[in-house]
Order: C-alpha cells, then structure tokens, then sequence
C-alpha cells in the first residue's frame, strides 16, 4: 500500500515539475516600449500511463491537472520586457484505484484546488534595433506559491515547493516563405538552477511559425526538451515510485494555432505531446486561450 502511494504521489508531483514548465515565449523579440501581451488559457492533461525511469511505459491510475494560466510580455523599454506565467488556479485529481481482480478500492481518488506556481523574467535584447539574426538573454524565476503536499495521503500538489532560477538565451529570424508569407524560426537553450535537492536541467527548443490568411492565422511547431543532470541529494537512488523523482527528461512535440478575429484579440489552441521520457505522463496536453495583443 505505501509503495502504490508513493507511486501516485511521484507521478502528480513530476507531472507539475515537467508540464508545467515556465511559458516564458516571444523568442529573442522583445516588446517594444509600452507596448503587452497578454493571454488567459485553460491546460490540461489526463493520463493513465507514464514513461519510468528507464524511458518504459507503465500504467498508474488515471491522473488528471487542469491549470488556468495567465501570461503576459510588456515592454518597459526598447530593450527591456517583462514577463510573467501564473498559474492563477490549479485543480489536481486521482481516481480511485481499483483491484484488478476484486474490483474493490484500494485507495480512495482525492482532488486539490489552489493556485499554481508563479514564473517571472525579464528579457533584454542584446541586439542592434532591426538586427536580421536578434538575439536576447533571458533571467526567470520560479515563484513556489503552490502546495507541494495535499490530500489525505499528502500525494496531490499544485506546485513543486522549489525556487528556481533559469538562464535563457533565444536567437532567431524573420523572413518571407514562398515568397508571400511571412514566418520565422527561432531558437532557444537555458539552463535551470533549482533548490531543495532537485537536480539542475538543461532546456532546449525550436520553433517555426508561419501566417496566413493577411496574419490573421498563425500556425507555430515546437519542439522542446528538459535533460536533467541527475545531480540531486537523492540522483542514485530515483526510481518511477520514488517521492523525490525530480531526474525527469523529455522531448516534446507541439502544435500551436492563434486566430485573430480583430486586430487585437485572438484565439488560441494547443496541442502537445512527449516522443520519448523519463519519469513523465505518457499521455498528450491540450491548451485553449484568448489573447490580447497590444504589441501591433
């Protein structure tokens, strides 16, 4: 019994630390003076597989997180924007475990709601005004403001009870493709100091958007990854049951559509998924949002 809650316990708490990354985007572009961004969305995962500690998938009882974020970019100079990821509420469930044989419960599903952690940074442009290749450095910090232990069992979190601090250095370019439509790709790769015995991460990603329709139609691809450096108080001995599981990696694959229905406001909608893990959900995430774009 104490190894099936522990088990729940690791799987919701690496769910948050892995998923929940800081939504710090924009690439290396930054706001221009007085000028926002700003997007109120709706993230959600459900999953009853998980990826262990050697990259296998194995089945956990069905686990869901539903997140309402709020992010926003606003320029306070030419070369400074601030930004901000909350998790304004934070619902975390776990159905009840049922015996595969009996059919009686084994441990009673429990829920949490409270607020989420809380991302802010600052991004300063390192390049020259109307630069080809920009290029900007990133300092975010991750706030704890969830709870890292809920439920009766203590298993449910809204947070990781971490303050971390990552690095962030974005490049890339803005062209014409087809000879008609704008688009860009950027790059980015950081590194995430984090504290309480959890191990430091390298991030990495790309991404490519492209308009249509006079950019009223935006479709973004990403593709993101979290390595961990298994440097944590307790590296040697994770496992996918483990409590202090905090050694996750992952590459991801996302698809990203915003629509704009006036000049300014827009609809989003999100898809994404992991192709290979460790210590994560094996199932995809789903995102829908409305924005605001001052930035025009």
């Amino acid at each position: 019994m104490s190894k099936l809650i522990d088990m729940r316990k690791s799987l919701l708490f690496l769910l948050l630390i892995v998923f929940a990354l800081p939504s710090i985007g924009g690439g290396p572009w930054v706001q221009k003076k007085g000028k926002a961004y700003f997007k109120l969305s709706e993230w959600w995962l459900v999953f009853d597989e998980h990826y262990t500690s050697r990259g296998l998938k194995d089945p956990n009882v069905t686990t869901g997180v539903f997140n309402t974020f709020l992010y926003g970019e606003y320029g306070f100079t030419d070369k400074f924007t601030g930004i901000i990821s909350s998790a304004l509420f934070s619902r975390n469930y776990m159905n009840n475990l049922i015996s595969g044989t009996a059919g009686n419960i084994i441990a009673k599903g429990e829920a949490v709601n409270y607020i989420g952690d809380t991302d802010i940074g600052i991004k300063y442009g390192l390049s020259k005004k109307g630069a080809k290749f920009p290029v900007a450095l990133s300092v975010i910090l991750g706030l704890p403001f969830g709870k890292s232990v809920a439920g009766v069992a203590k298993n449910l979190q809204t947070g990781d009870g971490e303050f971390n601090q990552m690095i962030q250095l974005d490049a890339g370019r803005g062209f014409m493709a087809f000879k008609k439509r704008q688009a860009y790709y950027s790059l980015f790769a950081g590194f995430n100091n984090r504290t309480k015995n959890f191990s430091e991460e390298i991030r990495y990603g790309a991404e490519f958007g492209m308009e249509f329709f006079n950019q009223k139609l935006w479709v973004i691809a990403r593709v993101a990854g979290v390595e961990s450096m298994k440097n944590g108080a307790t590296a040697e001995t994770v496992t996918s049951t483990s409590i202090f599981a905090n050694n996750s990696e992952f590459t991801s694959v996302s698809l990203e559509l915003n629509q704009y229905f006036t000049k300014k406001i827009g609809l989003s909608v999100g898809y994404t998924t992991a192709v290979r893990g460790e210590i994560i959900a094996a199932a995809p995430s789903y995102s829908v949002g409305v924005f605001l774009d001052l930035s025009r």
